[in-house]
């Protein structure tokens, strides 16, 4: 999921489907899943976690104070699992050192005593297995309509490629699965900085550089909550089709699917006279790219004639690339597309309007194309918005009037008082 985490405020406003003859839209769920969410938090304990510059400190020391404070602090509800990479093996053999990776507790109903003490007992040791911690920590968390939530942190690149931890986070999103990796780096090092955030990226979550034992507290308090506020507007998944025609009917809603470079992705959705659709779509740019194009949306008639082009809606993120456009079915305009076949029942005819993502990307060398890239599509149909036929000024012209008048009155005594004294100066 792309997490813009802009989406979640938009999600809890978005208008449940109308009722539209023909057939039924598909909509994102809206139901909130009897299962609870789960949560797995993967700690690095590989030999450089011995270093002391967090606040005078070890960066195990403050990883241990940090999940004791997170698991006191978790709700009954919550579905916590922990695992841990590099905390067993001492020796130099990397082929054995980077399996090194276990489950120290089972993903399920807060358990303090036992998870505070678990962790108590992890001293830096090994390697840094991350692609394979990443796996296993996926089966961790199993399948399900919950969302499922890893939390990573560590302190060091990847020693044991492959598995390339980014290639693992693609394959994970590509499972179609609700499953958002975070990300959290204890050290100020650019190559970690790099490839956690495209960990992150690659899954909808989010990478977080943490300076301090505060800041991390806090981030992974965060993360864990999120887990729990957000598993009811998981984005729904969708395959789009390469051409308009017998493309997914969508509903209001937030959709999730995957593009391939340089590739169109078609949808469709009714909209009925007197609404108005507003989309907007994202794109994640989970690896190395081209960046000299970018992200097109628009909106066609079922014979192709364009009613709209989208326009940039970025955020400043540049991992992240938007798009978005309105368009309203109002009854001078309901000739530009086509009425749904099937609406021809005596009731207000839907418009099927067609929405086609487009992407001009190319992969750099060496950049693997498949799977595709994430893409996030946010619709939403409302009441539309009015339009003036004419220009008009509503109650404003009351106030142009009244200073027109006081132009005047103004300027004509102004006229009058210079009149009457250059009469006086003349007299004199």
């Amino acid at each position: 999921m792309i997490n813009f985490r802009r989406s979640t405020a938009v999600l809890v406003g978005l208008l449940t489907t109308t009722a539209l003859t023909g057939p039924a839209p598909a909509t994102a769920d809206q139901e909130t899943p009897a299962e609870p969410p789960k949560v797995e938090l993967v700690l690095d304990v590989s030999g450089s976690m011995r270093a002391n510059d967090i606040d005078g400190r070890s960066r195990i020391a403050v990883a241990q104070q940090a999940f004791n404070e997170v698991v006191d602090a978790l709700p009954e509800e919550t579905q916590l699992g922990i695992r841990v990479l590099g905390a067993t093996y001492r020796g130099r053999d990397k082929k054995q050192g980077c399996l090194d990776t276990q489950q120290i507790v089972p993903v399920g109903p807060v358990n303090r005593v036992q998870a505070k003490a678990a962790v108590a007992t992890l001293r830096p040791t090994g390697f840094t297995p991350v692609g394979l911690a990443l796996r296993e920590a996926a089966k961790d968390l199993g399948t399900g309509s919950t969302a499922r939530r890893i939390v990573l942190i560590t302190d060091g690149e990847d020693t044991c490629a492959p598995p390339d931890p980014c290639e693992v986070a693609r394959e994970l999103a590509a499972q179609g699965t609700k499953l958002v990796v975070d990300t959290l780096g204890l050290a100020p090092d650019e190559k970690v900085r790099r490839q956690l955030l495209c960990i992150a990226a690659a899954t909808g979550g989010t990478y977080t550089a943490a300076q301090s034992a505060d800041e991390l507290t806090g981030r992974i308090k965060q993360l864990v909550d999120r887990a729990r506020d957000t598993h009811t507007v998981t984005p729904t998944v969708v395959a789009g089709r390469s051409a308009c025609d017998g493309a997914p009917l969508l509903g209001p809603g937030v959709y999730r699917d995957r593009e391939a470079f340089s590739e169109h992705r078609w949808y469709r959705v009714p909209v009925r006279p007197g609404q108005e659709l507003r989309a907007s779509v994202s794109v994640a740019l989970d690896r190395p790219v081209n960046r000299d194009h970018g992200v097109l949306l628009r909106a066609t008639a079922t014979d192709g004639r364009e009613l709209v082009r989208g326009v940039d809606a970025g955020s400043g993120r540049t991992d992240v690339v938007s798009a978005g456009l309105r368009w309203s079915a109002t009854e001078d305009r309901t000739d530009e597309a086509d009425p749904t076949p099937e609406a021809s029942t005596g009731t207000i005819a839907a418009t099927t309007v067609c929405l086609v993502v487009s992407n001009s990307f190319a992969p750099r060398p060496g950049t693997r194309a498949t799977p595709g890239m994430p893409v996030e599509l946010m619709i939403d149909v409302v009441a539309s918005s009015p339009a003036p036929a004419a220009p008009d000024l509503g109650r404003g012209w009351v106030l142009l009037v009244l200073l027109t008048l006081a132009g005047l009155l103004t300027g004509l005594a102004a006229g009058l008082l210079t009149r009457w004294w250059v009469a006086t100066w003349r007299e004199n």
